[in-house]
């Protein structure tokens, strides 16, 4: 597991000092809070936060919310006492990347840490700069997304043709490009855009764990599942569910994500129960995926299942008037983070 620096914040002290005795045996650095209140002050400094759902001054979700709006890039996971999850579940929905269930198991704690630290390696990576806030008076094209290019004019068409039908949608292009960007502008700009929009980065999760991730588990499943747990395909009933980096996909996962893509069904795993859901699929990569198909890492069929509306979205080397808009964007958030007054 690569080293990280993390913020652990809970108003309980025994528990903290538990949770930052597992962290710091790992390798990885840990800064405490004993409030929502200290926890948002701390957002700045860390990559990975873990959060008490119940707090004095502000709680876990007030937590998740500032650092959606201020630190998109770090992963929160919440911490929920027995009989809560429910909570923890709407947590998710609203963002979260992942919640722990007290009491936990030790190594339920390293997989889920683990995980968190790659999604913020790639997160790191994410073009933020792309996207203006929603409302935003000064942002330009559309769907919040900064471009008046005739490239970026083409991206806004295919948008507002397809957003509102229930068709997958395949995001193409190099990494850097804004590719998750147009997924929450897909999202946004439908009647789903009230309900979960929920991400997962295949490359970020071990192979071992993507079944549980996509299908979730029930409890007993497998070493330290103590409670069934959902998985990404529930938390997006009624909504989106936007899988970055489908390439990364396993070939033995790609049948069941067919499946599930088909009939809209899928068991937990080690669970009898057939689970139906309402969701909205849009995948991207960076990958040839038809290369990958000869190569023999891709299936054909869920290829086909995926591309249903393709989407290359353009290097900002091919769209280069939109520069001057990003560069003034760039600079105006840096200023009113850093509380300066840079001129372009």
């Amino acid at each position: 597991m690569q080293p990280a620096k993390i913020l652990v914040a809970d108003d309980e002290q025994n528990l903290r000092r538990v949770l930052v005795a597992l962290l710091r045996r790992d390798g990885h650095e840990v800064v405490q809070a004993a409030s929502g209140l200290e926890a948002i002050e701390r957002l700045h400094e860390v990559d990975v936060v873990i959060t008490d759902l119940r707090m004095p001054g502000a709680d876990g979700m007030e937590v998740l919310r500032t650092a959606s709006k201020n630190h998109p890039h770090v992963p929160v996971i919440m911490i929920t006492a027995y009989g809560s999850v429910g909570q923890a579940v709407e947590a998710i929905k609203a963002g979260a990347f992942d919640y722990i269930e007290k009491p936990f198991e030790q190594d339920a704690i390293r997989s889920i840490i683990s995980k968190a630290i790659g999604q913020a390696a790639a997160n790191r990576t994410a073009p933020r700069q792309q996207l203006y806030p929603p409302g935003d008076p000064e942002a330009r094209g559309r769907y919040g997304l900064v471009g008046t290019s005739p490239e970026m004019h083409g991206i806004f068409a295919i948008i507002e043709k397809v957003a509102d039908t229930p068709s997958t949608v395949l995001i193409t292009g190099e990494s850097g490009t804004g590719k998750e960007l147009v997924a929450k502008a897909l999202h946004e700009s439908s009647s789903r855009k009230g309900e979960p929009f929920i991400k997962i980065n295949c490359a970020a999760i071990p192979k071992t764990l993507m079944e549980s991730e996509l299908f979730g588990y029930e409890k007993g499943a497998f070493t330290g599942a103590t409670s069934s747990k959902p998985g990404r395909f529930e938390l997006a009933d009624g909504g989106t569910l936007f899988l970055d980096e489908i390439g990364e996909i396993p070939v033995e996962m790609q049948v069941k994500l067919l499946r599930a893509i088909q009939e809209s069904e899928f068991e937990r795993v080690g669970g009898i129960k057939t689970l139906k859901v309402d969701v909205r699929l849009i995948t991207a990569t960076n990958r040839d995926l038809e290369q990958e198909i000869k190569n023999g890492n891709f299936r054909d069929d869920l290829y086909y299942r995926l591309n249903v509306v393709p989407l290359q979205i353009p290097a900002l080397r091919v769209r280069k008037g939109d520069i001057p808009l990003l560069v003034e964007h760039i600079i105006k958030k840096f200023n009113e983070r850093l509380k300066k007054t840079i001129q372009g």
